[in-house]
């Protein structure tokens, strides 16, 4: 039996110091997770319950040489495309309901990822309270850095900023999260069963904003590494 259309490659993202790569199964994003950002976006950011979205595993950018940034496409049916610098959790196994002490076991790694947004696409369909899919999950809209070990990194706390031109535009610390990390994983797990090979884009600080054409991204974490970018 054979299939009818030609397979596709798995999105794979490399693991830092290593020739391996891991592969990407799904994409989770968390929404508004952290409290200057949910203000500056015009919502409470009192602590209720997180809520996700997705992307394709297809999204992927691979930005693996800080030196070289990569180009990222401008997306079509836009005027309004945004930056959203997040640290990205890279999970080695899963499982439903998973608790808060037992969270960070499933974590393989962690990476610098970018959540690209059409805002204007966003914004007309939350407004109009349809999905925002279409806002989120496009072509090119994920770009990532290399995978760090999970044992090299506190996710707790760890400086997270980005540059757009030179010009620091989001600064914060992972320690501002509203959700932490094991408290997200954990949480998404009674929503989903989670498995190997998922990745989780776990929020951005404020600051987030337009860019255009001709545009360099740099962002950096503190103990993850950097990511860097140009818009065409």
């Amino acid at each position: 039996m054979a299939h009818v259309v030609p397979l596709w490659q798995i999105p794979s993202v490399p693991v830092a110091g290593s020739g391996d790569l891991f592969p990407v199964r799904r994409i989770y994003c968390v929404g508004r997770n952290y409290a200057a950002h949910a203000r500056e976006m015009g919502f409470d950011p009192d602590r209720e319950p997180p809520f996700f979205f997705s992307k394709p595993a297809d999204a992927i950018v691979l930005c693996t040489d800080p030196g070289k940034p990569t180009a990222v496409p401008y997306p079509m049916a836009t005027k309004n495309y945004h930056y959203e610098m997040e640290l990205v959790v890279a999970l080695k196994k899963g499982g439903a309901n998973i608790k808060v002490e037992d969270a960070l076991d499933c974590v393989f790694g962690y990476a610098c990822g970018l959540d690209m947004t059409r805002r204007d696409v966003q914004f007309a369909m939350r407004d109009k309270g349809r999905p925002w899919d279409m806002g989120k999950g496009f072509d090119h809209s994920a770009p990532i850095g290399p995978i760090v070990p999970a044992a090299k990194l506190d996710p707790t706390k760890g400086r997270i900023e980005l540059k757009v031109n030179g010009v620091t535009k989001q600064k914060a610390d992972l320690g501002d999260l509203i959700w932490s990390v094991a408290e997200t994983i954990s949480y998404l797990s009674g929503l989903m069963i989670l498995a190997p090979g998922d990745l989780i884009y776990s929020g951005t600080p404020e600051g987030v904003g337009p860019v255009v054409k001709g545009d360099r991204l740099e962002g950096e974490i503190e103990g993850v590494g950097k990511i860097a970018c140009v818009i065409s």
